[in-house]
């Protein structure tokens, strides 16, 4: 597609701030105004506008997506996008480890157990651990208490942790990405290891390493995306 406008801009609206392409306001892939709210979000929707070439490029659109999602399906239906995420929850990463006598168990106790222990401690859950592949429930006090969090979530931030939860397999470390210092490079190493461990022991391939690359700078800007929002 060609860049079909030369100025970019944003204006504050009633209900929060808008992109303006020539004068004209942006709506969202499904027809809706494309509010967002705050100034730091619109400028940032704004400079990836801006910064197209002649020929559009749609996947430099992070921002723009994930905002567009947002508004078009989230606030559509809160309740389907808060059902889609409990599962994570149920069958979160950093709860199923291997097999105590296998090496690779003592990787994942050092990287995984401190931080499920810290979420689990600032939260007051608890969470049960699973050694090999077969599925254990986690307590129902924990998945409702998740499932109330989330409900109380606006629109950006649950989409932004639809990505997060998706990328990293675990809902503890998408809610734990979006907390005040969290530590995002080491959450998505946490995500990474058991990829990590076998690229180290098998040997690595350029093509898996350029799409974990790409995984961990959309996870990164999901993280930017809600901390742009709040402004």
């Amino acid at each position: 597609m060609k860049r079909f406008y030369k100025e970019v801009s944003i204006v504050e609206a009633e209900d929060g701030w808008r992109v303006l392409l020539d004068g004209r306001a942006i709506k969202t892939v499904g027809g809706r105004p494309q509010v967002v709210p705050s100034e730091a979000l619109a400028l940032a929707l704004a400079e990836e506008w801006a910064g197209q070439g002649e020929e559009i490029d749609l996947t430099a659109f992070r921002y723009r997506d994930l905002v567009d999602y947002a508004l078009d399906v989230i606030a559509a239906d809160r309740q389907e996008a808060v059902t889609a995420l409990v599962p994570y929850a149920e069958t979160d990463t950093l709860c199923y480890r291997a097999d105590p006598d296998e090496p690779l168990f003592p990787r994942q106790q050092e990287v995984w157990e401190p931080i499920l222990t810290s979420f689990e401690t600032r939260h007051g859950l608890r969470f049960e651990r699973v050694s090999g592949i077969i599925h254990r429930a986690q307590p129902d006090a924990t998945l409702t208490a998740l499932r109330a969090r989330l409900e109380a979530a606006e629109p950006f931030t649950l989409a932004a942790l639809r990505n997060l939860a998706s990328l990293a397999a675990s809902l503890v470390i998408a809610l734990a990405a979006l907390e005040d210092q969290a530590e995002v490079e080491k959450l998505w190493a946490a995500a990474c290891l058991e990829e990590e461990w076998q690229a180290d022991l098998w040997g690595r391939d350029w093509e898996a390493e350029e799409r974990r690359e790409k995984r961990a700078a959309a996870f990164a800007g999901a993280v930017e995306f809600v901390r742009l929002a709040k402004g």
